[in-house]
């Protein structure tokens, strides 16, 4: 049988069910890769849905998964073209029997979905869709979707009383390639039209894209420091590699998967020691798939301007105070910095994420959509699901059970940024 792994956010060979389905099942395999063209499209803000940091973390993945599937007898063909238009043309162009690949949250990843499901239907085309981008499957928590409690609390007390995590599916140790597949290259940054700017020095670290990387990090920030025992303690803090896990980024693409990272916590906790930070790092874990939920039940009303409550917002439009925020240039200190941070190195804080979506919606009165597009643009770890929902919860329309939460800076500087630390790094 032949058959088509489609990779998406799931770009990794250890624990892909959608990879582990099609070695299993198939005799021969085309692995693809589609880079959606409509990435690059400007969006009414004046700028691309996906920035030079992103792109440049993607790109780095991909070269790092087409040679883990070429160690291994396989390749990743990949294509700059939108998935429902390659998609039909190799299975046709392959013969192929068999799709495979990983559901994706997000309005506009249903509609694409459906169109290959379509598709696959008429031309009688077998489907595996699977669900492995979360820490729980959707299978095993205790709620339909549509009786998802509104209330993370209620959600995380039932699933860690209720629900367990499962196994890991084994890397292939062979991939049989379809002989007659053209192999191809990865494009380049430019070949995209992106120029990707040089690290910033000022960076907490380089986030660089790939499975190998993602390993590395684990292993650094779980035995090599064994940072992992002060995670609660120190998650909060602004500057430095090791106050955070910084496991976000490839967890966006699956250059990791959650339940990996569940299962190496487990095992630090036998062989160091099992604490509040390392409760801590699962509790953060069920909050990311929690979102994941939250998207999968309010679909497109986690975009639009009353978020999933649909609740009357006032916003005023100011193009130039948007502009202030999204450059830092507020004159807040605090918020430039975090600004600037993200601007020159595609990541930020969970912290300074917090407080500069508060400022952005609560004190400037802007629409809460223009700073989730911004991040999306920016953010090295950019997650459809954690960023609109966070994006929800910030402009109070989402699932935060205190209304009209408010981030007081001055009261957030003296606890967080007390000595004026990350300030003066940032604004110099």
């Amino acid at each position: 049988m032949r058959g088509l792994v489609w990779f998406r956010n799931d770009l990794r060979l250890h624990d892909n069910e959608a990879l582990y389905q099609a070695t299993e099942t198939c005799d021969e395999l085309l692995c693809v890769y589609c880079i959606d063209t409509r990435e690059f499209a400007h969006i009414p803000y004046g700028f691309t849905k996906m920035g030079p940091y992103r792109l440049q973390f993607l790109l780095e993945t991909l070269e790092y998964l087409k040679t883990s599937l070429q160690s291994i007898g396989g390749d990743l063909l990949v294509y700059t073209e939108n998935p429902e238009q390659a998609l039909p043309q190799l299975l046709a162009a392959y013969n192929i029997e068999h799709l495979f690949f990983q559901h994706q949250v997000g309005t506009e990843e249903a509609a694409i979905e459906t169109k290959i499901a379509d598709y696959c239907r008429v031309h009688n085309i077998q489907t595996s869709i699977n669900n492995g981008a979360t820490l729980f499957h959707v299978d095993d928590i205790p709620f339909k979707l549509t009786s998802l409690p509104n209330i993370f609390t209620d959600f995380r007390k039932a699933t860690e009383k209720n629900s367990t995590v499962r196994s890991l599916f084994p890397a292939p140790t062979a991939v049989v390639s379809i002989t007659t597949a053209e192999p191809n290259t990865i494009p380049t940054s430019t070949e995209l039209g992106f120029k990707i700017p040089e690290p910033d020095p000022r960076a907490a670290m380089r986030f660089k894209g790939g499975e190998g990387e993602a390993s590395k990090r684990l292993q650094h920030y779980f035995w090599e420091t064994e940072a992992l025992k002060t995670y609660k303690e120190t998650r909060n803090e602004l500057l430095g590699a090791n106050y955070s896990s910084k496991f976000s980024a490839w967890l966006s693409l699956g250059c990791i998967s959650p339940r990996t990272i569940y299962w190496e916590i487990k095992k630090f906790e036998q062989d160091v020691v099992a604490n509040s930070s390392t409760y801590w790092l699962i509790f953060e874990l069920i909050w990311r798939d929690y979102f994941y939920f939250v998207a999968m039940k309010y679909g497109k009303l986690l975009f639009r301007k009353g978020g999933i409550k649909q609740k009357p917002l006032y916003c005023i439009s100011n193009e130039a105070m948007f502009e202030n925020w999204r450059i830092g240039n507020t004159g807040i200190a605090f918020i430039d910095a975090n600004m600037r941070e993200l601007l020159h190195t595609g990541f930020m804080s969970n912290r300074g994420r917090q407080n500069v979506a508060s400022y952005l919606v609560k004190d400037l009165k802007l629409d809460w959509r223009m700073g989730a597009a911004w991040f999306e643009h920016c953010l090295v770890d950019y997650d459809l699901a954690s960023n609109y929902g966070n994006w929800n919860y910030a402009a109070g329309i989402g699932n935060d059970p205190r209304e009209d939460r408010y981030f007081n800076i001055p009261t957030q500087v003296a606890k967080y940024d007390p000595e004026g630390k990350y300030v003066r790094h940032w604004l110099g």
